[in-house]
């Protein structure tokens, strides 16, 4: 592999290469603004400077004040060139940290912030702001700019979920070109020119697109905002935890975002998947994780409409065993969930068959706008999981499963999850049925025509996996704590096994994701 030399350390590159992208892969930094790794190059920040000390020195005429002549004469310094275009080239030797670089990097700085306002007090992007880090890295002087700065429009509502401070706006062009090259759609340029730039839409449009947010997350100052995240949190308060996103069958990586004092989840960012969704997260994906802290189901209930009501965890158990036991098995539906991870689904298909439960059904979310770039049309992020934990036994729908209960071949169902296609009057035939006993993290149809509803921990408080629409397994930990007395899924399956007298062959997760195996080689 040939390599080059960068502040005196070899670097290997691949041809075709800039010495921006070999050195992002080798996790170095040469300070940057307008390049990002999944955009096309600009070079137009041209804070990524630095200088080619081998072969044939590129030079720049200047003037230089002579003391001894008391007049400024002509001289030379050496011609930098921007790193995010410069390609790599083998034995090439770069500095980014000599005095001529500094001087650039501290000269550019002071550039973009000569009309920049001293917002950091109420601007979101305070904390992780590339301004901020850069000054204190490569400037660090007093300003000496004493004139009023240029006065831009702020707060301008670009559409339903972005903000635009013109002001910050420090012309990257980031933001135009995910709107290019990711979302498809020139809904965003630029106009005038000098310190009177500013982003603008296109006449009569909104950023409106599937792609608005990352608009916003690919922003390196505080130019745009999310309405969602817009003074909620200081980002120095908050905690990341790697997660995987449950929007669609696409999988997408992310980072989630909470606060550890109240335990609240505040956003979720795209975390880098080059197999899976490189870059970006979709608008509907980001906005995910508001599930889960609504419409939680914390408490076990027993009883339908007014005589619904809340007892132990313990106590809910013993209810739900009881209206099981009775049940021949062949009479038992049992309903796995496209929405819970692979090992709870394996668990529940454990159960069934030590049930004799033959009747396995899918709940699922209904499908929803799918697009070529990272939406799936399956809204449903563990479909093929729940498919791999049945084994090769084939799963009917909850249509099925009505249609089951009608024709008296179902006389007790055993549910996971709370999503499904049917609204609440569809699901009324399961009101029929006195043994309905629903395992669930939140509210929704499904649990609400159960006789016993058992709450389960979501997606963030557990260790877990799901198959996204490719095939690929992709495991998640907990981002926060589940609450008091709530449980995995598997293991309320398990604990619920124990009150039927039955034995599942598993006692922990572990255990349980060794007998994952066995299961995707039976659905093969």
């Amino acid at each position: 592999m040939p390599k080059f030399t960068l502040d005196g350390k070899e670097i290997g590159f691949e041809p075709g290469e800039t010495v921006m992208q070999a050195a992002w892969r080798e996790g170095i930094e040469i300070p940057h603004y307008c390049w990002h790794p999944g955009l096309s190059i600009a070079a137009n920040c041209r804070m990524c400077l630095v200088h080619i000390e081998s072969g044939r020195q590129m030079a720049m005429p200047q003037l230089v004040f002579d003391e001894a002549k008391g007049e400024y004469v002509p001289a030379t310094k050496p011609k930098l060139q921007p790193a995010c275009q410069l390609e790599a080239a083998d034995g090439m030797v770069i500095s980014s940290t000599n005095d001529e670089v500094k001087t650039a990097q501290a000269s550019v700085q002071e550039f973009l912030l000569l009309n920049h306002p001293v917002d950091c007090p109420i601007c979101d992007q305070a904390g992780e702001c590339k301004l901020q880090d850069y000054y204190y890295e490569h400037q660090g002087t007093l300003k000496r700019k004493l004139t009023e700065p240029v006065h831009k429009p702020k707060g301008v509502r670009f559409g339903p979920t972005i903000v635009y401070d013109a002001e910050r706006c420090i012309m990257c062009t980031r933001c135009i070109r995910v709107c290019d090259e990711v979302a498809k759609d020139h809904v965003l340029d630029m106009r005038e020119r000098g310190n009177r730039n500013e982003i603008i839409l296109a006449p009569g449009r909104e950023l409106d697109h599937k792609y608005t947010l990352m608009t916003e997350h690919v922003c390196p100052v505080g130019a745009l905002t999310s309405q969602d995240f817009r003074f909620k949190a200081r980002v120095w308060f908050l905690k990341s935890a790697p997660s995987v996103c449950t929007g669609c069958a696409t999988g997408c990586n992310s980072h989630a975002d909470y606060d550890p004092r109240n335990g609240k989840i505040y956003r979720l960012r795209p975390r880098d998947n080059a197999d899976v969704n490189k870059f970006w997260m979709c608008d509907d994906g980001m906005m995910t994780y508001t599930r889960h802290d609504t419409d939680r189901l914390l408490m076990p209930t027993v009883g339908r409409g007014d005589a619904r009501m809340p007892v132990g965890e313990d106590e809910a158990l013993i209810f739900g065993a009881e209206k099981l036991k009775g049940v021949d098995g062949a009479k038992l539906a049992v309903v796995l969930s496209a929405q819970h991870s692979t090992e709870d689904n394996l668990a529940l298909a454990k159960l069934a068959s030590a049930l004799g439960a033959e009747r396995l059904y899918l709940a699922a979310l209904p499908k929803w706008e799918g697009d070529d770039i990272l939406r799936s049309e399956d809204q449903n992020p563990n479909r093929a999981g729940a498919i791999m934990a049945a084994a090769g036994t084939a799963l009917k729908s909850v249509a099925d499963l009505l249609a089951d209960v009608q024709s008296g071949s179902v006389q007790a169902v055993l549910a996971l999850g709370w999503a499904t296609e049917q609204t609440l009057e569809e699901l009324a035939p399961l009101l029929a049925l006195d043994a309905v006993v629903s395992l669930t993290s939140h509210v929704g149809a499904l649990p609400a025509v159960a006789s016993v509803a058992i709450p389960v921990a979501d997606t963030f408080e557990i260790d877990g996996s799901f198959v996204n629409a490719k095939g690929m397994s992709q495991s998640f930990g907990p981002v926060l704590p589940a609450p008091a007395g709530v449980e995995p899924a598997w293991k309320t399956i398990s604990d619920l096994a124990r009150q039927l007298g039955k034995e599942v062959g598993f006692e922990s997760l572990e255990s349980l994701r060794r007998g994952l195996v066995d299961a995707a080689e039976a659905a093969q």
